[in-house]
């Protein structure tokens, strides 16, 4: 599991700015005010330690070093709140762990999960909290227990939902949850599912299909994470429908929180145009700090300035446009594949506005500054996963701060939901008579009640946050040559 960092540790440790391994007892910083402190309570020698190395590694590789305010160390007692004593002010995705084993699998798409997707809400009228299913993973815990798209959890363990509880519908062990029943009277209660957690390997190419809609096919791909290891599922979906000859490609990320650049290097390569993809003309450029900026140029490395198209990858489409279906959840890698392709063919966004993540991030463990394990080894399972570059599409695009725009907007229509893939469906029924230029004509429903609410979270799990971040992973490259 730590084997990228071991690859990482290496890139950082060829920089001059860090400076040598870490093995005696943390020094006195000598800050001349001994006498006011002298009194003072310092914190246990593990909490120093955890807390020497938050500070060694982002006065090291934080894209905002130098805005750190300068804390002593020997008199913070909580590693995390120290770590937040230092972030940037714009700052919003960095964050500190005490399980790095337990992220990383959550980037590879292994963790302890139901395999549902919610997002979480209350009503106006009463204010009472709910969630609701936005998709649910093949053969996993929700999936057995008969949960699908629409599905309404109005209670948790015989209780109500609330603030205090609502994400244990994520990463709960074990939970029953009553489900509603949507009609013309309002929501009812209906049956009651119990569900237990399982350790899970999740392929986030979660549908592939063809919609054909007035002599046009339509290929519609659901992705739900950018996990390299899954590219070669990427590969399988994206030839079916070279199989297939679609006439346009429609690519769901409306829950996609983003992961590794190389995923996002992989799918944008393998739709692009040719001569874009085979010309390896540049995706995206990135900005690290100074100290990083002027070592990868002074060296000419530049896998670490930019991320180009590839010309090696198993499908090459050769499109000239894309339809994406967004929202407040397509983030980060999901964001760098809009921003990248834009410049080069026809990107058509619809739905509702992304969220807006134009930074990327590596995974810091306390190997990477100390040599002696002895030194770490009771705390060698924390980590930060630090912003350290700003990305940019070739056209300079950057900071979107708001997230992007849809092209078309749509609302994701979650009560009485159509399944994902269904052209009734609002976001690809949008996508579907953009293309052609026909209306699609869905069967009436059954009338339901209009009920007020607002949705206030929504998630997978309790790394969603985590998952935002987009992932340095193609330092190994630049390292076999040393």
């Amino acid at each position: 599991m730590r084997t990228i960092n071991k690859w990482m540790v290496l890139a950082l440790l060829i920089v001059a700015v860090v400076a040598g391994c870490k093995e005696d007892p943390i020094p006195d910083p000598g800050n001349g005010d001994d006498n006011d402190k002298e009194d003072k309570q310092e914190a246990p020698e593990l909490t120093q330690k955890i807390n020497e190395f938050v500070e060694s590694a982002m006065n090291d590789v934080y894209l905002w070093y130098d805005e750190i305010p300068e804390i002593d160390i020997r008199y913070e007692f909580e590693p995390e709140a120290y770590f937040e004593k230092l972030i940037y002010s714009e700052d919003k995705w960095s964050y500190i762990t005490d399980d790095v084993d337990a992220l990383l699998n959550s980037f590879e798409g292994k963790e302890k999960s139901f395999g549902y997707s919610l997002a979480f809400g209350s009503f106006s009228n009463t204010g009472d909290y709910f969630a609701i299913v936005e998709y649910v993973y093949p053969n996993t815990p929700a999936f057995e227990a008969g949960l699908k798209r629409g599905d309404i959890l109005m209670e948790l363990n015989n209780g109500v939902i609330t603030d205090e509880n609502y994400m244990d519908l994520l990463s709960g062990s074990s939970i029953s949850v009553t489900l509603g029943v949507l009609g013309e009277q309002g929501i009812s209660p209906g049956e009651t599912v119990s569900m237990s957690s399982k350790d899970l390997n999740l392929n986030p190419v979660v549908i592939t299909d063809i919609v054909e809609h007035e002599g046009s096919k339509i290929g519609y791909l659901f992705y739900a994470q950018y996990i390299s290891e899954y590219n070669s599922s990427l590969d399988t979906a994206l030839q079916f429908f070279l199989d297939e000859q679609i006439t346009d490609l429609v690519i769901d990320l409306r829950y996609n929180p983003g992961g590794v650049t190389t995923a996002a290097q992989h799918l944008c390569s393998s739709i692009a145009p040719l001569s874009t993809v085979n010309g390896e003309e540049p995706l995206v450029t990135f900005q690290w700090n100074d100290k990083y900026q002027s070592y990868w140029k002074s060296k000419n490395i530049t896998d670490q300035l930019e991320i180009p198209f590839v010309d090696t990858t198993a499908v090459k489409m050769g499109l000239n446009r894309v339809y994406f279906l967004t929202g407040s959840g397509t983030a980060s890698a999901s964001e760098l594949t809009i921003a990248g392709l834009e410049p080069y063919m026809d990107v058509t966004t619809i739905g509702n506005s992304t969220y807006g993540k134009y930074t990327g991030s590596i995974t810091v463990t306390p190997d990477f500054y100390y040599e002696n394990e002895d030194y770490y080894n009771e705390f060698d399972n924390w980590g930060i996963q630090p912003i350290v570059v700003r990305y940019a599409n070739s056209m300079g695009v950057t900071n979107f701060k708001d997230g992007f725009s849809p092209d078309i907007p749509v609302d994701d229509e979650l009560f009485d939901a159509v399944p994902l893939g269904d052209k009734s469906e609002p976001l690809l029924k949008a996508a579907l008579e953009d293309i052609t230029g026909t209306p699609v004509v869905a069967m009436k429903k059954a009338k339901v009640v209009d009920i007020p609410y607002t949705l206030f979270d929504r998630g997978f799990s309790k790394y969603d946050a985590n998952k935002r971040e987009m992932l340095i992973d193609n330092l190994e490259r630049e390292l076999l040559g040393k």
